[in-house]
């Protein structure tokens, strides 16, 4: 695999032109359930950690649902999958159907990408379901990802939608923090909750995003790093993200002892290409997730473990936000880790 890591996440294709979805069998069937049974909610909220195939299952209800608008006449396979060739297919994968709206974020005047889904994007709503479908089905909007909607003005406009929906719409959220969302949106969907993908699951997707071979050992690797998140596999697979990930591993396995020297290379390289903080934050939550298991029967220890996931998380997004230097936030985590794994 010669590819570097932007290059490979650049390269996937989007969940709008995926059309498989590995994992996720009792979800699919749960809403084609609801769907034949023509009491279909209008509204879904589709949850889970990024990159497990959140956004890929809504598109891929989008579809189905634009092509079979009548849920008695839908065929009777256990799968939302589309003939490829199938014209709804691909008018979506190039976002030209006209009754399927998404809410993303996009690029701003500055042509930098927005932080958030804006109000403004989010007030195109009523217009979009105020028109007659233009296929005279259904109506859907896909929000990916509504944790992103700005707060609060993003938030309570989707809500007033949600609370007066018009006839055969549907609304598709994805989120990956279902319970930061306000209590009155999550009341208003039907929820789907995934999990992560099993490591097989994870090669296979990932294999086909990249066109590698899946018994490519460096997508093995990379698999196995990924916590269940084909994006996260796809990251790790060009080589050094995999590279620092193992680095911060071998030093995590090595606490409470603790390495200045190869501490300070770690932070430099982290400055160097700050794209790799979430490599770092992700290796250090997965030895606390692993602390978890073993202070099981420690509701002390589990305080101090419970604390320290949030600091790091607290930490990690003001390096982000405010641009701030990795070294002393390494430093910083490694001290409050060697500490904990004293006590």
């Amino acid at each position: 695999m010669t590819r570097g890591a932007d290059e490979n996440v650049n390269d996937a294709p989007l969940p709008r032109e995926t059309s498989v979805l590995f994992g996720h069998d009792g979800a699919e069937r749960r809403f084609l359930a609801a769907y034949r049974s023509g009491r279909v909610p209008h509204a879904w909220l589709i949850g889970g950690e990024p990159g497990i195939g959140k956004g890929t299952l809504a598109y891929r209800i989008a579809r189905f649902v634009l092509a079979y608008p009548d849920p008695s006449r839908t065929p009777a396979p256990t799968s939302l999958a589309l003939d490829p060739a199938h014209p709804t297919v691909r008018r979506v994968a190039v976002n030209a159907h006209p009754d399927l709206l998404v809410l993303e974020r996009t690029v701003g005047d500055t042509g930098k990408m927005r932080t958030v889904i804006t109000v403004e994007q989010v007030r195109r709503l009523a217009a979009f379901f105020g028109s007659t479908a233009g296929e005279g089905g259904w109506r859907i909007c896909i929000v990916d990802s509504a944790d992103e909607l700005k707060y609060p003005e993003g938030s309570n406009a989707l809500l007033k939608m949600l609370e007066e929906p018009p006839p055969r719409s549907l609304f598709l959220l994805v989120s990956h923090a279902p319970g930061r969302l306000l209590p009155t949106i999550r009341s208003r969907c039907r929820r789907l909750v995934l999990r992560p993908l099993g490591q097989g699951d994870v090669v296979k997707a990932a294999a086909i995003a990249l066109g590698v071979d899946a018994d490519d050992p460096a997508l093995a690797a990379a698999a196995a790093a990924a916590r269940g998140s084909v994006s996260r596999a796809i990251a790790l697979a060009g080589g050094p993200m995999l590279v620092l990930r193992e680095k911060v591993e071998e030093l995590l396995s090595a606490l409470p002892s603790t390495d200045p020297h190869a501490l300070h290379a770690l932070g430099d390289q982290l400055d160097r290409d700050r794209g790799l903080l979430e490599v770092f934050v992700g290796a250090v939550r997965d030895w606390l997730s692993a602390r978890l298991d073993t202070e099981a029967g420690n509701l002390g220890r589990l305080a101090r473990v419970a604390d320290l996931w949030e600091r790091l998380n607290r930490s990690a997004r003001d390096v982000e936000i405010y641009n701030l230097e990795r070294k002393p936030f390494v430093f910083t985590i490694f001290g409050l880790l060697a500490e904990a794994s004293r006590g």
